[in-house]
């Protein structure tokens, strides 16, 4: 109990609620990522990649630009840097999760000393150098380390002119993408992102992690109902995705039986092509597809840290969403998989083991994803009779996160849902649960929640129940 209370102490508690790349190498050898099919860009716009835009579907969306956030693979960026700022947010953008697998460099000299540099040794797979020159002498310039370069290296030049002219020009040469100051991390590393994406698959699906701060909070169940209100009541395909392999509750929850399971894409990930992957999902609805965990005591499953990232990946660039039902541990793998989300959903209870695990799950992901929005918080069964509870006011103080979504105990309708095989949006689409959930999938997409006329005859059945 003093350790408890000790605990308690440290906060401060109220006590009211309140690239293209298609055209390949020139003549210089650089990898060019500019189409100038592309709409044409006046003298204001800004060289940096665009925002990306909610799909409805990956078929429709893959042509137009990417949703989800893409982790660059294993190469070797060197950046050469003028100014103290750039290689600062260089630095800064080198700590992302999404950088995570890139082995960076960075020099002061810029341009100058990049062509000086590689005059003895070796090209690296990206090379950023920036020059503040005027627009003649920095494509002098360029024209020179284009013969010091690897026939596939990638070149991203920040410059100090916002200059269509010269980007054209630039572009011309092989330039892979041109920057100009200020700019953020996250805009240096979208851009970075954009250089290594397959052309022949674009698309990759946002993935949304959702983990309990301790077991019994009901993250499963918010998982389970989140990825229904994405699919069926924001109208986006969703795949969810069952990572708790010996006690998954997916197909319990979805009344659904099936011989194959995310064990076996785990077992064998190279394997897992879009057939295979359609052959393993199983249909909840039109719109959401499951992939179901073997719930199983036989194995150990003691699988790869890179399987569970491929197989995500494969996942992602077949559906626009996909909702990760992740188990309470904490091992290198769902560690990996809940910083690598595009978003992070963390379900608690209103009581000090939440608190705690929380707050540490909450300052952990804001440190490891230093340049993405803070993971949202959903309070779980506020209001069990003669529960004491810290009130939600005084949680949200001490987690550091404003809850997105406080869902009211409500046994009856939960256990309904779940004897029946259903979702609460299906048992009951106007209960307070089945709101908050469609208001979360909603700030999760961006999106509104399509409205539906109740027919007569559903009314008919509710009022004789």
């Amino acid at each position: 109990m003093s350790n408890n209370n000790s605990l308690l102490d440290d906060f401060d508690f109220d006590d009211d609620f309140g690239a293209d790349d298609s055209f390949g190498k020139d003549d210089l050898g650089f990898e060019p990522g500019y189409d100038e099919t592309s709409p044409s860009m006046d003298d204001d716009d800004a060289f940096v990649a665009s925002e990306p835009v909610s799909p409805m579907s990956a078929a429709s969306f893959a042509d137009d630009a990417l949703t989800g956030d893409i982790t660059v693979p294993r190469i070797s960026i060197h950046a050469f840097c003028e100014r103290a700022a750039t290689a600062q947010t260089i630095d800064n953008a080198s700590k992302d999760r999404r950088l995570a697998k890139v082995n960076l460099e960075v020099e002061d000299g810029g341009l100058s000393r990049a062509i000086q540099v590689y005059q003895e040794q070796a090209t690296p797979d990206l090379l950023i150098v920036e020059s503040s020159l005027p627009a003649r002498e920095m494509l002098a310039q360029i024209d020179a380390l284009a013969e010091l370069c690897d026939p596939n290296i990638r070149v991203l030049v920040i410059g100090a002119m916002n200059d269509v002219q010269l980007y054209r020009q630039l572009v011309a040469r092989g330039v892979s993408e041109y920057l100009v100051p200020p700019f953020q991390p996250v805009q240096l590393i979208q851009s970075i992102s954009a250089l290594y994406v397959d052309p022949d698959r674009p698309f990759v699906g946002r993935s949304v992690a959702v983990v309990g701060a301790k077991g019994g909070v009901g993250a499963s169940t918010i998982a389970h109902n989140l990825a229904w209100s994405i699919a069926e009541n924001i109208e986006i395909n969703a795949t969810l995705v069952d990572l708790d392999l010996t006690w998954g509750t997916t197909a319990l929850d979805f009344n659904h039986e099936g011989n194959q399971t995310v064990a076996d894409a785990l077992g064998d990930p190279d394997r897992v092509d879009d057939n295979v992957l359609d052959r393993l999902l199983s249909k909840a609805t039109e719109r959401l597809s499951l992939f179901t965990a073997p719930a199983s005591l036989n194995s150990d499953f003691d699988f790869a840290e890179d399987a569970y990232d491929e197989v995500i990946d494969r996942v992602r660039r077949n559906v626009p969403y996909v909702v990760l039902d992740l188990p309470h541990v904490w091992s290198e793998w769902s560690r990996n998989t809940m910083v690598n989300a595009d978003d992070v959903v963390i379900v608690c209870q209103p009581d000090l083991a939440s608190l705690r695990n929380g707050k540490n799950l909450v300052d952990f992901l804001k440190n490891a994803r230093s340049n993405d929005a803070p993971p949202k918080v959903v309070l779980n069964m506020i209001g069990v009779p003669k529960r004491p509870e810290i009130p939600v006011k005084d949680f949200a103080a001490a987690i550091g996160v404003e809850p997105s979504l406080v869902l009211p105990f409500e046994p009856n309708l939960f256990g309904l849902a779940s004897n029946n095989g259903q979702m609460i949006s299906e048992t009951d689409p106007t209960s307070k649960s089945s709101v908050g959930i469609d208001h979360l999938a909603a700030t999760l997409t961006g999106r509104s929640v399509v409205e539906r006329q109740v027919s007569l005859l559903k009314k008919l059945i509710k009022l004789g129940k």
